[in-house]
């Protein structure tokens, strides 16, 4: 085990980010590079080496999390990062956006801070890059088989390293101009610099991942001619149907989703980091159509995106920020009905919360108003009752809040069924997901579907088990039988 007095001995400790004046000036990630080196080793040494070690229970992905925290005490970098390799094929990616599931599952959480899991995890995978211990590995033989994967997200990049792994020779079809999906365009610059991206890209294209970008299947490519060419298709497409608010004005000038917003927002600064000469020295970023650069902003949602949105208003210029959640403002400590080792909801406060704005808790959105040239120019909100109540307005407190814009960031409520999934005739579930049985697949033979497009909106460290679990169930499907981990293990559940 890692030292066997540390959780005893060593307080926990937190990297520290930069100073909101400068990080709200670029676009650079909060934390300085190579900010945990100095105080991982001793964090991961913190590790208690449970008997019955619940991290595991809190990661979807089975992470082997008391081994590489070991390995990382001892300063055994290679012995880290194929233990972390064993269960996730991108570190980089959790290590910064997954909101941890393992730590409020880890023992030594009960009664003190929980062991620093993920900085351990972007510590072994940054240090692996930098030291050249992550390297292509291309498959020892090739099957003959073919599988297309629709998206390029994390549960699609997931899914075609495994099956290319496996011998497969496997196409990746991305609607966008660059491989990525959310984690391209979705996610801001701050929270993960897209270098991290693009030297994975790399890595799997040199193991014989091909990538196909500007396509949209069932548009550029029909589902007719993917199910032909391919000996099976994986759709790793996303929840993309963005979740609206039925209110009136709501559909007047200065109202976006926030996937208008933020996809936006992250073109305009990779175009200044290309025009730049990389993220060394970037040129100046480009104004987006939608911009909160003077403005007034409003975001609607408390979740990750609300947030993404927010540090990216602050980021360029906005004038205010408020953040609207229709749920009363949450206990700052875990609460008695959401005991260890539950993924509590409590008060959070994110980096771009650090930077300014303000949140208000428990108020609906009753109605945008607009001003005489037609554009929004503030939202009448009323305070409401907990979900217990059916959040009834509470008389009396109405008010408005000025808004030059406003951005809804609430949620995805399922996959797009237009063009693709119609043209194939895979059955949907009652959430508006596509359909699947215990091993990924869908009622269309041949085809399987893994992540949000399957599950509904959820983590990214979901996202990369699923992917990873329905490529051992194409491998399967295709093979026989398959030898690739599936963190997810296959069911008889029936279709849902």
């Amino acid at each position: 085990m890692a030292d066997p007095r540390g959780f005893l001995t060593t307080p926990v400790e937190h990297p520290t980010r930069r100073p909101v004046a400068e990080r709200t000036r670029d676009w650079k990630e909060v934390y300085p590079e190579r900010a945990l080196l100095p105080i991982v080793q001793k964090q991961a040494g913190r590790c208690m080496d449970c008997g019955i070690p619940f991290c595991h229970n809190g990661c979807p992905l089975g992470n082997l999390i008391p081994e590489w925290n070991d390995l990382t005490w001892r300063g055994d970098w290679a012995g880290a990062i194929e233990r972390l390799h064993a269960t996730n094929n991108f570190p980089e990616f959790t290590g910064r956006l997954c909101p941890a599931p393992c730590e409020t599952a880890c023992v030594l959480g009960i009664n003190q801070p929980a062991v620093t899991i993920k900085n351990v995890e972007v510590s072994i995978i940054d240090r692996a890059w930098d030291e050249g211990l992550v390297t292509p590995q291309p498959p020892e033989r090739h099957s003959g088989k073919t599988v297309a994967v629709v998206g390029s997200g994390p549960s699609g990049l997931a899914a075609a390293q495994q099956l290319t792994r496996a011998g497969h020779t496997v196409a990746v079809y991305e609607r966008a101009d660059r491989i990525g999906g959310l984690l391209r365009y979705g996610i801001p610059e701050f929270k993960m610099e897209k270098r991290h991206l693009d030297r994975r890209l790399w890595q799997m294209q040199a193991e014989g991942t091909v990538f196909r970008c500007g396509v949209t299947a069932g548009r550029d490519v029909p589902a007719a001619a993917l199910r032909a060419e391919y000996d099976a298709v994986v759709l790793c497409g996303g929840a993309t149907v963005a979740r609206g608010l039925p209110v009136p004005g709501a559909d007047l000038p200065g109202v976006h989703q926030a996937m208008e917003y933020l996809p936006q927002a992250n073109r305009a600064v990779a175009a200044s980091l290309v025009s730049g000469g990389g993220p060394a020295s970037p040129g100046p970023v480009p104004e987006p159509p939608i911009s909160a650069r003077g403005k007034h902003v409003v975001i609607i949602g408390g979740g990750d995106t609300g947030a993404d949105c927010l540090g990216t208003a602050h980021r360029q210029g906005a004038r205010s920020v408020t953040q609207l959640e229709i749920m009363a403002q949450p206990p700052a400590g875990r609460p008695g009905h959401q005991p260890w080792p539950t993924y509590p909801m409590i008060y959070r406060v994110s980096s771009a919360h650090e930077e300014g704005g303000e949140r208000v808790f428990a108020v609906s959105t009753q109605a945008f108003l607009g001003d005489d040239a037609g554009r929004v120019r503030a939202l009448r909100v009323v305070e409401v009752e907990g979900p217990a109540a059916r959040f009834a307005p509470v008389p009396g407190t109405e008010r408005e809040i000025r808004a030059d814009l406003v951005l809804l960031a609430m949620g995805f409520t399922g996959a797009d069924r237009a063009g693709l999934l119609t043209d194939l005739g895979v059955d949907m579930d009652a959430r508006g997901n596509v359909a699947r049985d215990g091993a990924f697949a869908t009622s269309v033979p041949g085809v399987f579907v893994a992540g949000d497009m399957g599950r509904g909106q959820s983590l990214i460290v979901w996202a990369i088990a699923e992917g990873r679990s329905a490529a051992a169930a194409v491998d399967a499907y295709l093979m026989g039988s398959s030898a690739l981990p599936a963190p997810i293990p296959p069911t008889a559940r029936p279709m849902t």
